[in-house]
């Protein structure tokens, strides 16, 4: 379970740590206020770039959390800026990198609740990982890359998938 969770979301935060940092130097370039692209979005009804990100990092550290039975770090939704879109990427991969492979022994099984205003989701260690985290959280990211692309920051294919191969 931790090979199937850990390494692959802190290589998408990693990757998305990039992704921002280029966000930065084009708003820089353009002499954009990084709280406006923060506040982008692809469709009127979608989320805006800052949420996506708070998403993604409250999944990645979620999943980490419930998998391993430990308190789930609360973090304040409170960025305003690019800047501090990458601190939140940053302060949750500190706590993934804190998690150990042998934490997540017998995880799979482990029963998870995630109650909702709407709906409660009720999952075993696998299919929550499987069927919600890894869905979410790829969803969140590269809705996050989306916004950035289309509001003209020069991102590839590349930027997305990080480094790959041997």
């Amino acid at each position: 379970m931790y090979q199937a969770s850990i390494p692959l979301l802190t290589h998408s935060l990693n990757n998305l740590l990039g992704i921002l940092s280029k966000a930065e130097s084009f708003a820089e370039q353009k002499k954009i206020a990084s709280e406006t692209l923060v506040n982008s979005r692809l469709a009127i009804d979608m989320l805006p770039l800052i949420k996506q990100v708070q998403i993604a990092c409250d999944t990645a550290k979620g999943c980490g959390a419930r998998l391993t039975g430990i308190d789930n770090p609360r973090f304040e939704d409170d960025e305003k800026t690019l800047s501090e879109l990458k601190g939140r990427v940053e302060k949750t991969l500190t706590f993934l990198q804190k998690l150990e492979e042998q934490q997540f022994a017998g995880s799979e099984e482990r029963a998870i609740q995630l109650n909702f205003p709407s709906i409660t989701l009720n999952f075993n260690g696998r299919d929550y990982l499987t069927q919600f985290v890894l869905p979410n959280f790829y969803f969140h990211v590269t809705t996050a890359y989306a916004i950035l692309r289309h509001v003209g920051v020069e991102l590839g294919k590349l930027d997305y998938l990080g480094r790959v191969g041997a």
